[in-house]
């Protein structure tokens, strides 16, 4: 596996070593060891999947409480994931990070508790797995503005369509407004 620092250095892009043959391939997707040589130690705790169609955006999503970490990469089609920094203090604060993930190029991007998180479908269809370092806690669950203009995330939006998003996507605050972490996590 090779562990790629993004402009952000705590996000991390793993791109995977392929084995391939006449039969199919082989890939390790992840392996505790080299996770926390290059990306810090965390235990996963839970695993999500989720299926989407073409222009579906989800997020920007964290938890103020239980903040989680996410292993994110796509099994079936292709995303544009999204980090973005929400720990107040930082030296990245509020920067973010894209990539375009997958099941092709089988990368995998780590985006450590404390940044928001979300991804634009850009296939017809994508199925997005991802571990988590904490339980899915819904009270605790904040989303800020996909389109928040201070951020100036450059979606790459299907032939300059609005995404579409759910009720609570839509709600969603500015980074101004929102609650964040100092740099321990805490809210």
């Amino acid at each position: 596996m090779e562990y790629l620092h993004t402009e952000i250095p705590d996000v991390v892009v793993l791109q995977p070593k392929v084995f391939g043959d006449e039969r199919g391939f082989f890939l390790e997707t992840f392996r505790a060891d080299e996770f926390a040589r290059n990306c810090g130690t965390v235990s996963f705790v839970q695993d999500n999947h989720s299926g989407s169609r073409r222009g579906i955006l989800r997020g920007l999503h964290y938890q103020i409480q239980q903040p989680q970490g996410k292993l994110v990469r796509a099994v079936a089609g292709t995303i544009f994931d999204v980090a973005v920094d929400i720990r107040k203090g930082s030296s990245t604060f509020g920067k973010w990070v894209g990539e375009v993930i997958s099941a092709e190029n089988r990368r995998q991007i780590w985006i450590p508790a404390g940044f928001a998180h979300g991804f634009y479908v850009i296939s017809d269809w994508a199925e997005v797995f991802y571990k988590a370092t904490d339980y899915y806690a819904p009270a605790y669950e904040r989303s800020i503005l996909w389109d928040d203009p201070d951020l100036a995330i450059r979606w790459p939006l299907t032939e300059g369509q609005s995404p579409i998003l759910s009720e609570k996507d839509k709600a969603g605050k500015r980074l101004s407004e929102a609650e964040v972490y100092d740099l321990r996590g805490n809210a």
